[in-house]
């Protein structure tokens, strides 16, 4: 009875809602027609899922299904976002005059995305600050590489990177090409709070807003080439047999062009997915972690013998890798083999060219593969730690700059940045650099799959695996809450037949150890993220997503591996550790 009480009251809140939006002069017709059908139906459930809250605008921006409501991606709400960025920008710089201030705008090909950038570019405009709109689409890199280069103090991004085709987002950056950190970000979250739909400036002034495109390619490009560690191994192997697909999104033009700057004339493209598409014709999710997004490319690699296979998702932050396994085979590289193969390259060319310097350093993600630590850590190379999401690899950058030389960071989630003339994920370096090292491993007689099992070999096995519980709306929302408090206060004592030797809830920063002891750890903020660690080296990670509606696990199970032959058997018995502390955790 309650819970149907519940109910009645959040419908009846969600209509009185609705009911602003129709009777609003702000609202177009098309709008309002969609509005009032969801306010007609029987069924409440898609009024309550556009309705029932606001669409937060967090610490990385907006991100959300595309349609009518407070809690859809709009005009309106992308609009009142903007407004309140432009607020905030205004008081962070209140001796600016009209034009003096600047920001970069962009898109990559999801539907609305257009409308969306050139919404953005007009309100910022309207409120004095000069916009630079990139003509069409381009990478999310290389709108954070044009910030820095034109010397803006922020950015917008139209993008939801690898989400199904119903999302759109928006991604805030500020001076330093970096999505926004403290200060910052809560204080445009205030602002953005704050704003009134009555408020927005929709009407731009054209005076305000000047489009870019080729010349900041062309710089993009030279920058891109900071990247390259041995020319010489290119040199050797220009004809590298690469298929490329850019999954119907922004790298279509930038990759190849990146490619064959750095010297590569082999380059093959997957032709149904260079084509902009906002709908994704060819895949289920254009998402570099489903094996499925690769059937093309694969299919098309194997037609020509390649060599690799690599992709970018819509906005070219993420990159997806696929080689040759022993046996000639396919093989998907995840995106912790994929960090780890960049770490070894780049601390072993780096230090056999004499370009490794003993304050050079890496960074990673604490859901990332300690392997990487490993290898840092044998060859004398700082590695840190860092929270999910590049912006807190980009604050390492900026604390150590003019100090120590950032060279190279990344994530598990297909995310790598090998340079730092970029602030985010940067898929069209991260390709170049990647098929620089497939060029150096055939010169020494081995495949991407070989590097990683000689990796494997050299400084031990590792299996990691993620599990994703996927819980949609509101209902979905608060069972992940439920779940997380639930970890919080019950922490296991041991998964996977091991104890449990340190449990870490940085959402208070506190650790226990395995007799229940607490102690403070330091992290620059909180985060609702949960770790366990267990005595033979397993590390289980739990978070909310910040993008998708689903609660992650990373584990992340040491093995042994005796040889290359026997890494399948190795995983196989890894993978069987994962399912059981799974069935633990009541997964």
């Amino acid at each position: 009875m309650a819970v149907q009480q519940m109910d009645q009251e959040l419908i009846k809140y969600c209509e009185q809602v609705a009911q602003t939006w129709l009777s609003s002069p702000i609202y177009d017709e098309e709008t309002k027609a969609a509005v009032r059908a969801m306010v007609e139906c029987e069924d409440k459930t898609a009024l309550i899922d556009a309705f029932y809250q606001t669409l937060e605008f967090g610490t990385g921006g907006l991100r959300g299904i595309m349609g009518p409501g407070t809690n859809r991606m709009n005009k309106y709400i992308v609009g009142a976002a903007t407004q309140g960025f432009a607020n905030y920008i205004r008081k962070a710089f209140p001796q600016a005059k009209d034009g003096e201030l600047s920001v970069v705008v962009g898109h990559d090909c999801r539907n609305e995305g257009r409308m969306y950038a050139e919404s953005v570019a007009a309100i910022f405009s309207a409120n004095g600050i000069k916009a630079y709109l990139f003509e069409s689409l381009r990478p999310t890199p290389e709108i954070s590489f044009a910030i820095r280069q034109l010397g803006a103090v922020a950015g917008v991004n139209v993008t939801a990177s690898h989400n199904p085709k119903e999302y759109n987002g928006y991604k805030a950056y500020w001076s330093d090409g970096a999505q926004v950190l403290a200060p910052h970000d809560k204080g445009i979250i205030d602002e953005v709070n704050a704003v009134k739909m009555e408020d927005v400036k929709f009407e731009g002034n054209p005076d305000l807003i000047q489009i870019i495109g080729g010349e900041m390619d062309w710089d993009y490009i030279q920058a891109v080439h900071e990247a390259l560690i041995d020319q010489e191994v290119i040199n050797k192997q220009k004809d590298l047999n690469i298929v490329y697909s850019a999954m119907h999104g922004t790298g279509r033009v930038i990759v190849p062009m990146a490619l064959r700057s750095w010297g590569f004339q082999n380059i093959n493209v997957v032709p149904e997915q260079m084509e902009v598409d906002g709908n994704f014709p060819t895949v289920v999710s254009p998402n570099p972690e489903n094996a499925e997004a690769m059937t093309l490319g694969m299919k098309l690699g194997t037609k020509l013998n390649a060599d690799l296979v690599v992709a970018t998702d819509p906005d070219a932050d993420r990159l997806a890798i696929v080689c040759r396994d022993s046996k000639g085979e396919w093989a998907i590289l995840n995106g912790n083999q994929t960090a780890l193969m960049f770490a070894y390259y780049i601390i072993e060319n780096k230090k056999k060219l004499g370009q490794l310097l003993p304050t050079d350093f890496m960074v990673k993600t604490i859901v990332t593969s300690e392997l990487i630590m490993e290898i840092a850590k044998k060859n004398n190379v700082e590695c840190r730690d860092c929270y999910t999401g590049f912006k807190w690899i980009a604050r390492e950058i900026a604390l150590s700059e003019g100090k120590q030389k950032y060279i190279g960071g990344g994530e598990e989630s297909f995310g790598f940045l090998p340079y730092d003339k970029v602030r985010d994920k940067d898929a069209p370096a991260s390709i170049c650099l990647i098929c620089e090292i497939a060029a150096w491993a055939k010169e020494q007689g081995m495949t991407l799959y070989d590097l990683l099992m000689k990796i494997y070999l050299d400084y031990g096995f590792s299996y990691n695996h993620t599990i994703n519980v996927v819980k949609p709306g509101k209902s979905g929302a608060d069972e992940i809450k439920a779940m997380m408090e639930n970890f919080r206060q019950n922490r296991p004592t041991s998964l996977g037949g091991s104890k449990v030797i340190l449990a870490k809830d940085f959402g208070t920063l506190t650790q226990y150890d395995g007799e229940g002891n607490a102690s403070a750890f330091e992290m620059p903020a909180t985060s609702n993220v949960l770790q366990w660690f267990t005595e033979d080296g397993t590390k289980i990670s739990v978070r909310p997503s910040g993008t998708e509606p689903k609660i992650k696990f990373y584990v992340e199970v040491k093995g042994e591996m005796g040889c290359a032959n026997c890494y399948p058997s190795a995983c196989q018995t890894a993978q069987q550790k994962v399912d059981a502390i799974a069935k633990e955790l009541g997964l």
